[in-house]
Parts: C-alpha cells; sequence; structure tokens
C-alpha cells in the first residue's frame, strides 16, 4: 500500500494505545432482481497522539459490523510520521484520487486549523499546531489518502541526515 515511498516506518499494534476517529459512514444500495440491499461502508482513523497513524475501509450490511472491520483494517496498516515540536517538520503537499491537501507548520498555540477528513488524520497523528488547504474533491476517502500521502512525504532531520550520510550539524550548517 506505501511501497512508493522510501522513508517509512511500518509498526506494528501490539503495546500501542490506540484511538480512533470515525471520518465517515456511507450507505451503499446494491440493486438485484428482488429490489435494493442496503449496506454500509464506513472510513476509520486510528493513531496513537505520538506519530503513529493508520487508516483502513469496513464494509458490511449494518453500521457497528462496518466501523469494528474498518478498526481493524486501519490496524494493519500503521505508519510512523515524523512530528517536530507537535507541529509537522515543513510543508507539504499531498494528492490522491482528486483531491489535494496542503499542510503547512504552525507555531505553538496556532491549532489545528483544517476541516473534516484531513482533522481527523492530523489530530490522531498528535500534531496540535498546523495549517491545512483541502483542494479538489472532498471525498472523505480521497481526502485521506491525500493527507497520509503528504503526511508520509514528511522528513525530520534525522532522516535527512541518515540518507545523506551526513552528520546532523551539517544539515543545518551546511
Amino acid at each position: 500500500m506505501y511501497k512508493k515511498y522510501s522513508n517509512i516506518e511500518r509498526v506494528k499494534p501490539s503495546g500501542l494505545e490506540l484511538k480512533d476517529h470515525l471520518v465517515g459512514v456511507q450507505r451503499v444500495t446494491k440493486v438485484t432482481k428482488g429490489g435494493r440491499t442496503f449496506g454500509f461502508s464506513a472510513i476509520v482513523v486510528v493513531g496513537n497522539g505520538d506519530g503513529v497513524i493508520g487508516h483502513g475501509l469496513g464494509k458490511s450490511k449494518d453500521v457497528t459490523s462496518a466501523i469494528a472491520k474498518a478498526i481493524e483494517d486501519a490496524k494493519k496498516n500503521l505508519v510512523r510520521i515524523p512530528i517536530h515540536k507537535q507541529t509537522i517538520p515543513h510543508e507539504q503537499k499531498g494528492k490522491f484520487g482528486g483531491a489535494r491537501v496542503f499542510l503547512k507548520p504552525a507555531s505553538h498555540g496556532t491549532g489545528v486549523i483544517a476541516g473534516g477528513a484531513v482533522r481527523a488524520v492530523l489530530e490522531s497523528v498528535g500534531v496540535h499546531d498546523v495549517l491545512s488547504k483541502s483542494q479538489g474533491s472532498s471525498n472523505p476517502h480521497n481526502v485521506v489518502k491525500a493527507t497520509f500521502d503528504a503526511l508520509l512525504q514528511m522528513r525530520d532531520a534525522n532522516i535527512i541526515a541518515k540518507q545523506r550520510g551526513i552528520s546532523l550539524n551539517k544539515v543545518f550548517n551546511g
């Protein structure tokens, strides 16, 4: 699922205290010869509030089991995101389908300036100060995946120093 990102760190759910945020529930309809059959689709974001986050999709005939399936799916897709002083390390754009998300670090006390699906993702990962702009599609599935695209491209100074094979001081001074 996250093959195109070189710097991600997968995380096992064991030993983590994960909180789930329900992003959206949609009622879906299947038209058959005997009439319409209704079901539900749920998208959930789980995170520990300290840089570990995942998202999942669940489908079922009733809402509660769709949410439970989505939570289980989200726990299988956990990744670690670099966080710097309760904000993100740098500006980043993400896109998925027709949705585009722009994230910008903010000073302490700003809060999470984001709407809907972007807010759920950022609060689950543990970001407290960030500015964001969502453009294009407002479909919650695409917005969540666009936000993940932006977060998975984040690199902190330690990762950059390791990738370049230089010391941390040279990253800032050189």
